[in-house]
C-alpha cells in the first residue's frame, strides 16, 4: 500500500476584517472582502450513557445501566438565536448529540463568531468555551482568572456571550474547544469540549471528516464519549474518497491513534500507521481511500483498547 498524501499546512497571509458573511453553512455577500462565520452554541444538561448497548461486542463483557450513565453539560450547536438543535452533517462529525460539542469549520483569513448561552439550568453553573488554535483578544479568551478576566470567562446561566476569533495565517489544523470557567474540571470530565477544524486558504475540503476525540468518562476510555466496539462511532467511505481523521485528546493521558490497514505521511514525509498525542494536543491526517474493507481503529495503549477505545471503519468499494 503506498503512503497517503498528508493534510499540509500553508504560511497564509491574513487580509481585513470585512464583507462576506457565512451563516453556519450558507454563504451571503455583503460586500468585497472575507468571511465572517457565525455559529450558535449552548451548555444544556444530558444523559449520557457511555456504552447505550451495555455490552462489549468483541470480549462479549456486558455492563448494567447504572454504571455506565450519567447526567451531564455538553456543548450542542443550534440554529441562528438558538431557536433549536440542530443535526450535523452525518460525513463530517456525526448528530449534534453532545460529546464532543459540534464541529466547528472554517477556512484561514475568516472571522469565526461563537454565540454561546448557558442554559445550564440543572447544576446551575457558570461555563465558557476557550479555543485553541486561533487569534482573539483577551476578553474573548474564555478562562476564568479571578479579577481580571471578563464575562466571557463566567458566562452564568441564562446569560450570554459572544467570543469573537480569527483564523489566522497559523491557524491551519485542528483544534480542541472546551470549558474554561470556574466549573472547568468538573465540565471537562464531563465532556464539555469540542473541535474547530480550519483549512487553509486554497485548500480543498475532504470527502468526509471523522472526529476522533480520546477522553475518559466515568470508569471507562472512551472515543466520543463512548466505549466499546457497538458503542463507539462507526465511520464510512468509499474507495476513491479524501478522508480527514481530526484527532484529539482531552483530560490526564496519553494516547496513540491507529487505523489498521491504512499509513499517512507526516509532516517530514515518513510513512505511519500509529501517532502519540497528549492532553490538548490535536492533529488531523489525510488520505485518498483505496482499502475496502471493516477495519479497527484505536488507541494503542493495551489498558485503554481494552477499557472501551476501540471503534470500527467501514470502506465501501467505489
Amino acid at each position: 500500500m503506498t503512503p497517503r498524501r498528508r493534510w499540509g499546512l500553508g504560511a497564509l497571509a491574513l487580509p481585513a476584517l470585512a464583507g462576506l458573511v457565512l451563516l453556519g453553512s450558507t454563504f451571503a455577500l455583503a460586500g468585497p472582502g472575507p468571511v465572517v462565520r457565525e455559529y450558535w452554541v449552548a451548555a444544556v444538561p444530558v444523559t449520557w450513557n457511555v456504552v447505550p448497548n451495555g455490552r462489549n461486542a468483541i470480549e462479549g463483557e456486558t455492563f448494567p445501566r447504572d454504571e455506565t450513565t450519567l447526567r451531564t453539560i455538553v456543548y450542542k450547536r443550534y440554529t441562528k438565536n438558538w431557536g433549536r438543535p440542530l443535526r450535523d452533517d452525518p460525513n463530517v462529525s456525526g448528530d449534534n448529540d453532545g460529546i464532543p460539542g459540534p464541529l466547528l469549520r472554517a477556512r484561514v483569513g475568516e472571522t469565526i463568531l461563537v454565540h454561546f448561552k448557558n442554559l445550564d439550568n440543572e447544576f446551575e453553573r457558570s461555563h465558557s468555551m476557550h479555543f485553541h488554535g486561533v487569534e482573539y483578544r483577551f476578553g474573548s479568551d474564555g478562562a476564568y482568572i479571578p479579577g481580571f478576566s471578563g464575562k466571557g470567562a463566567n458566562v452564568k446561566p441564562g446569560e450570554t456571550f459572544t467570543y469573537r476569533l480569527v483564523a489566522g495565517r497559523d491557524s491551519a489544523g485542528v483544534w480542541p474547544y472546551h470549558d474554561h470557567s470556574p466549573s472547568m474540571t468538573d465540565s471537562i470530565h464531563g465532556g464539555m469540549y469540542g473541535a474547530l477544524s480550519i483549512l487553509g486558504r486554497d485548500e480543498t475540503p475532504p470527502d468526509r471528516e471523522f472526529v476522533v476525540y480520546f477522553g475518559s468518562l466515568l470508569d471507562f476510555k472512551t472515543i466520543n464519549g463512548r466505549a466499546f466496539v457497538g458503542n463507539t462511532p462507526v465511520y464510512r467511505a468509499k474507495v476513491g474518497e479524501t478522508v480527514q481523521w481530526d484527532v484529539l485528546a482531552i483530560g490526564d493521558d496519553h494516547h496513540t491513534f491507529h487505523v489498521h490497514g491504512h499509513r499517512w505521511l507526516t509532516p517530514g514525509r515518513v510513512s505511519e500507521d500509529t501517532r502519540t498525542i497528549g492532553p490538548a494536543e490535536s492533529f488531523p491526517v489525510r488520505w485518498k481511500e483505496d482499502a475496502p474493507g471493516t477495519w479497527l481503529y484505536h488507541c494503542h495503549v493495551e489498558d485503554h483498547m481494552m477499557n472501551g477505545m476501540i471503534a470500527l471503519y467501514r470502506v465501501e468499494p467505489r
